[in-house]
């Protein structure tokens, strides 16, 4: 098609997604189904146009080696530090928030949702599409995080979709932040808008973060009054039912499915009161990404004393089950965990103890991790070095952030 003369060709699987969705309507329980309209929204707005972007690959690297971004890094000129470090070292793919556990967004939506509840009242970035074209141009694999029942801008914008207090109001977590009801199909289907969007905008894969119910200690969660749960339905079985929705629509954009997972999940029998089951997930996802930072191990998990001084033994002993409990499965999703890289409880994590983690998980015969620190800060001596790629792109930011 043609649009004030700028030829656009869209990426085939989305175009099929597009196509699909119009001839049928899911009938879902609480969401009356309304697609956005993402493309009138990406269309140029002037003589100059732009370019859409090309297909999404529909397959990661065959190994996925990663830090994460949160939305403030991807925006500023850390981006481009972080691209220079890539360049030189085993890191091929970045984790960039899209959706974050305040609720806000990091570039403007054209998602309906988006905009009734103000999640686009501060984008860190206007356009996003020049950075995610200057990872492809590196070859680096670029994943949308979205995070899903952790969002207090969507439980306050929209209170019956929210987990309710039986005094009256919305719940409250320790925090002061109230939870969306993951018993709500609408929850997760705004989290496929987005994800149907992002891979629009050019990322390569959708990874969905908080796909479960607060943790919070049972006198709090006492008061919990969830106005969407389905009777006689478990929190697991609605994580479970609600997992397949998400996965039923990244499908059909051609781009991987992936899952993060409380790190616990990969030794728990149950499913921890939060309704996350590794089973549930792994035999749903292309991915799953179990966080086995040893800090959120208590002292003497796996009989080790200190897990967080311990980060081999730590992460190994964790990621032993979670292969194990794999193993016995008919399907089961690849096994990608994040790692910690931040120093927390008086435990200093310096290059040694993320590439002790790395070791740990490699000793195992995964290839694949991500490595996690919410400022963008990551030691290059963690990691193995590979010869530098001749100078593509600026290396600081051309819009002198």
């Amino acid at each position: 098609m043609a649009v004030l003369g700028v030829a656009l060709v869209l990426a085939p699987p989305a175009a099929r997604a597009q196509e699909t969705d119009r001839a049928v309507r899911r009938p879902y329980r609480h969401h009356a189904e309304r697609r956005p309209d993402y493309l009138a929204t990406l269309l140029p707005r002037g003589l100059e146009g732009i370019h859409l972007p090309p297909p999404p690959p529909g397959e990661p690297p065959a190994v996925v080696r990663g830090i994460y971004l949160n939305r403030w890094v991807f925006a500023r000129q850390k981006f481009y530090d972080l691209i220079r470090l890539a360049d030189t070292t085993e890191i091929n793919a970045f984790v960039i928030d899209v959706k974050d556990a305040t609720g806000e967004l990091t570039y403007p939506s054209a998602v309906p949702t988006a905009t009734e509840i103000g999640a686009n009242r501060a984008p860190s970035v206007r356009d996003p599409r020049d950075r995610l074209a200057a990872l492809r141009e590196r070859g680096i694999h670029a994943i949308a995080r979205i995070v899903v029942a952790r969002d207090p801008l969507l439980a306050r914008g929209k209170h019956d979709w929210a987990i309710h207090d039986a005094k009256g109001g919305l719940w409250i977590d320790g925090l002061g932040e109230p939870w969306v009801d993951a018993f709500h199909d609408s929850v997760w289907i705004y989290a496929a808008q987005l994800a149907e969007e992002a891979v629009l905008m050019g990322f390569d894969e959708i990874q969905y973060d908080y796909l479960r119910f607060p943790d919070e200690p049972p006198a709090r969660l006492k008061r919990t009054v969830y106005p969407a749960r389905r009777d006689g339905e478990t929190k697991r079985a609605a994580v479970h039912r609600n997992v397949r929705l998400l996965r039923q629509r990244v499908q059909a954009l051609g781009v991987p499915f992936t899952l993060d997972i409380f790190g616990l999940a990969s030794s728990a029998t149950g499913d921890l009161g939060i309704g996350q089951v590794w089973e549930d997930l792994a035999s749903e996802a292309d991915v799953v990404l179990p966080m086995v930072y040893p800090s959120h191990y208590r002292r003497g998990s796996y009989g080790i004393a200190h897990p967080n001084a311990s980060p081999y033994e730590t992460v190994r002993r964790a990621l032993e089950d979670a292969v194990a409990r794999s193993a016995t499965m008919a399907r089961s999703a690849k096994i990608r965990p994040y790692l910690q890289s931040f120093s927390i409880f008086r435990v200093r994590y310096t290059a040694a103890e993320v590439r002790a983690q790395i070791e740990a998980t490699e000793d195992l015969g995964l290839t694949d991790w991500v490595l996690w620190n919410s400022s963008g800060n990551y030691p290059p001596a963690a990691l193995r070095r590979s010869p530098a790629l001749p100078a593509r792109l600026p290396i600081a930011d051309p819009a002198g952030r």
